[in-house]
C-alpha cells in the first residue's frame, strides 16, 4: 500500500512497483487539498499496477527510474519469449549445439533419450512452465514397470535420462534468466557395480581351452585390462613391438572409431611377455589382411555382442565357470596386478584411471582372496624386530 508523504514542505509519492520501492517527488506543497489530490493519483497508479497497465514514463517522465524500468520490461519480455519456447524445440536446438562437444555415441544416446522419454513427456510444454513436480512425476513414471513387458529401467538408466533433462532445463533457465525448477533433486542410489574377477587358475584354464583363433584376443584382454571398445578398436599402427607398448588412442563404439572415453584413457600400456607373444601370434594371423588387430575373416572389426554370445559364454558354460560378462577380464587384470604388488599409480595408468581412488574403492577388497596373506608383511616386520630384541 502506497502513501503520500511530505518532505521539506513538498509532497512525494511512496509506492512499490516491480518489487522495488519508488519515491517520486512532486512540486506540490504539503497542504490538505494537495494531499487529497495526490491520494487520487496514487489510487490510480496502484490500480494500473494491479491491472498491468502502469506506464512509469507517462506519470514520471523526468524520473531516472524510467530507463531502469524500461530495461526491466525488455528483460521480462525476453524471458517470456524464451520460457514459452516449446520443450521439443529448445531440446532439439540444445542437442545440435552439443554435437560439436560430444562423441557420436554420446550424441546418439542423448538423442535416443529425448526421442523415447523426454519429448513424449514434455514436448508440447513451454520450457519455462516445467515445474519440480513435473520432473519428479516423470522420474516416478520411469521407476514403474512396463505395462506390457513387466521390465523396469535400472537406476543407472533412469539417472542418465534425468541427467539429460537436468542439463536442458538448467540451460534454458540460464539462457532465458529465470529460476530453474531443478532444486534438490538427487540421483537415484545405485547398487555397487558387481566386480567378479577371475582367479589366476581360472584365467589359465580359459586360455588353455578357448578357441585357438581367439586365444591371443583373450590373452590381451586378461593381461592388459583394456576396455571392450579399446581392444576391438585397436589398430596395428598403435602396436609398438619395438617399445613393447600398446597405444590407446581410440575405441570402437557402435561400429565407429571414436576418441577415448576420457583424457586419462588416452594412454600407453606396457606389454608383458605374454601379451607381446599373443600380439605377435595375432600379427601372423591378421597383420597382412586388416588394419585392425582383432578382426573377422573379411578384415572387419569384431562385433563384441557376437563374440560374447558365440565364444565367451559358451566357453564359460563348457568349463562350468560362473557366467560373467567379458568386462570382468579388465577387473581381473587390476586384481592380479594388485596381488602381484605392482604400484597402484602404475596400475591406474595402465587402466586409464585419472588417479588411484577408483582402484582402491573397486578392487582392494579382492586382494585377500587372491593372496591370502594380508598383514603378513607387517607381521614379518614385528617378528624380525622382536628377534633382534631377544638377541640383544
Amino acid at each position: 500500500m502506497g502513501a503520500v508523504n511530505g518532505r521539506d514542505g513538498r509532497l512525494y509519492l511512496d509506492f512499490r512497483f516491480r518489487g522495488k520501492r519508488c519515491r517520486e517527488q512532486t512540486k506540490l506543497s504539503d497542504t490538505p487539498a494537495n494531499r487529497k489530490k495526490l491520494d487520487k493519483v496514487l489510487a490510480l497508479i496502484e490500480q494500473q499496477i494491479r491491472a498491468g497497465t502502469f506506464d512509469y514514463g507517462h506519470h514520471f517522465p523526468n524520473s531516472p527510474r524510467v530507463e531502469q524500468f524500461r530495461q526491466l520490461e525488455v528483460l521480462i519480455r525476453q524471458r517470456a519469449v524464451g520460457g514459452e519456447m516449446l520443450f521439443a524445440s529448445f531440446a532439439g536446438q540444445w542437442l545440435e549445439e552439443k554435437r560439436v562437444e560430444w562423441r557420436d555415441s554420446q550424441y546418439e544416446t542423448v538423442e535416443g533419450i529425448l526421442r523415447c522419454h523426454l519429448v513424449p513427456a514434455f514436448g508440447e510444454m513451454a520450457i519455462g512452465a516445467i515445474t519440480k513436480s513435473d520432473i519428479l512425476a516423470l522420474r516416478m513414471g520411469l521407476c514403474q514397470a512396463d505395462a506390457v513387458t513387466g521390465k523396469r529401467l535400472s537406476p543407472s538408466r533412469i539417472n542418465h535420462i534425468m541427467t539429460a533433462l537436468r542439463m536442458i532445463v538448467n540451460e534454458a533457465a540460464e539462457r532465458f534468466e529465470y529460476e530453474s525448477p531443478w532444486r534438490n533433486i538427487k540421483a537415484l542410489p545405485m547398487p555397487r557395480a558387481e566386480v567378479q574377477p577371475f582367479s589366476l587358475e581360472e584365467v589359465q584354464l580359459i586360455l588353455s581351452r578357448v578357441r585357438v583363433d581367439f586365444r591371443p584376443y583373450y590373452t590381451v584382454r586378461f593381461f592388459t585390462g583394456m576396455r571392450t571398445g579399446e581392444i576391438d578398436g585397436l589398430t596395428w599402427n598403435n602396436v609398438d613391438f619395438a617399445a613393447r607398448k600398446i597405444h590407446i588412442h581410440q575405441a570402437l563404439v557402435r561400429g565407429k572409431l571414436e576418441k577415448t572415453k576420457t583424457s586419462s584413457s588416452y594412454r600407453s600400456i606396457a606389454m608383458s611377455q605374454r601379451v607381446y607373444d599373443a600380439l605377435f601370434e595375432q600379427w601372423e594371423q591378421t597383420g597382412e589382411k586388416s588394419t585392425y588387430v582383432f578382426c573377422t575373416r573379411n578384415g572387419q572389426p569384431l562385433n563384441h555382442r557376437n563374440v560374447t554370445r558365440r565364444v565367451w559364454y559358451p566357453l564359460l558354460e563348457w568349463l562350468e565357470l560362473p557366467k560373467r560378462n567379458p568386462y570382468q577380464t579388465r577387473h581381473t587384470a587390476a586384481t592380479l596386478w594388485l596381488a602381484a604388488g605392482e604400484s597402484p599409480e602404475w596400475i591406474a595408468r595402465q587402466l586409464g584411471h585419472a588417479n588411484t581412488s577408483m582402484l582402491f574403492r573397486v578392487y582392494s577388497r579382492y586382494i585377500p582372496n587372491l593372496i591370502g596373506r594380508d598383514g603378513a608383511a607387517f607381521e614379518s616386520l614385528l617378528d624380525e624386530e622382536f628377534e633382534l630384541e631377544d638377541e640383544a
